[in-house]
């Protein structure tokens, strides 16, 4: 099977919004190939977050082929094979929601997620975000670009590997008990049972403001609230931090989007992927 691992940098808060993505092929235990390119996102709408994160700008972009004509050399990879990805159930819904934006058939996806892969192997008290993970294997990588942070993700996996002494990413996935994620064209990844979830989240998909609540913990220890709100153009993420009090989408917000849960005090992470999903149905609409 084909083991590859995929980043996406985004313009905006739109899932569909890939500015940038990066591939690394793993077989036989290494990287064996890597690619990389920048895409013209659908709006030329680039939030300056977004830019404070990645440095792209849209005159960077602005000459380069849109997200089909970019991912078509790989959907035959993408689709048939294994992919790998640091908070796989963002750079998966960016995947899903560029696709169904264009206007192009959203195939059946395999996908593992190395934050979980890191999390079982290499734990760690400061967390399994990629470039802590990174630092503390000796990888050696330029964050937030797309090419670079995708070689960082196959790496993980590939020192994952060597050190449970499996042979590929499908027998890791056995050995330390991380399922594969399934994800049917068209579909949602498949949820867990209904008793996996709060009847709170299960909620928020209702046309309601149902409210979803995430106690952060903030760089001086301070706790902040983060908070789903729905409104009438979709949900929309609040902090009570000083840059959320001033409508900046801050750290905190960043990290539950993506799924990083290394600063969540309040007991609530299944809540966690029913905010992935909802923001990524957001997005896809």
């Amino acid at each position: 099977m084909i083991t590859l691992a995929i980043d996406f940098e985004t313009a905006n808060e739109r899932r569909d919004s890939a500015c940038a993505v990066g591939l690394a092929w793993i077989a036989e235990g290494r990287v064996v190939r890597r690619a990389s390119h920048f895409i013209r996102p659908p709006e030329m709408r680039f939030s300056p977050g977004n830019i404070r994160v990645h440095g792209i700008l849209p005159a960077d972009v602005a000459g380069e082929p849109d997200f089909g004509t970019v991912l078509a050399p790989y959907m035959a990879d993408l689709a048939g094979g294994l992919i790998l990805a640091h908070n796989a159930s963002f750079d998966i819904g960016v995947l899903r929601a560029g696709l169904a934006r264009a206007g192009l058939p959203v195939p059946d996806l395999s996908y593992l997620c190395t934050v979980q892969i890191a999390r079982r192997v290499f734990p760690a008290p400061e967390g399994c975000g990629l470039g802590k993970v990174a630092r503390r294997l000796g990888i050696a990588f330029e964050h937030h670009d797309a090419g670079e942070d995708a070689y960082a993700c196959a790496a993980i996996a590939v020192a994952a590997m060597r050190e449970t002494g499996t042979a590929d990413a499908p027998g890791l996935a056995a050995a330390i008990g991380v399922p594969v994620t399934r994800a049917t064209g068209g579909s949602s990844p498949a949820r867990p049972g209904a008793g996996a979830i709060s009847g709170r989240a299960m909620a928020a998909f209702a046309p309601t403001s149902a409210v979803l609540t995430f106690a952060m913990r903030g760089s001086t220890g301070n706790r902040y609230a983060v908070t789903l709100e729905e409104r009438v153009g979709g949900p929309v993420l609040r902090c009570t931090c000083t840059a959320g009090r001033y409508g900046m989408r801050c750290r905190h917000m960043k990290a539950l989007e993506v799924g990083d849960v290394t600063d969540l005090l309040s007991d609530n992470l299944s809540d966690v992927a029913m905010l992935a999903r909802m923001l990524g149905l957001r997005a896809a609409s």
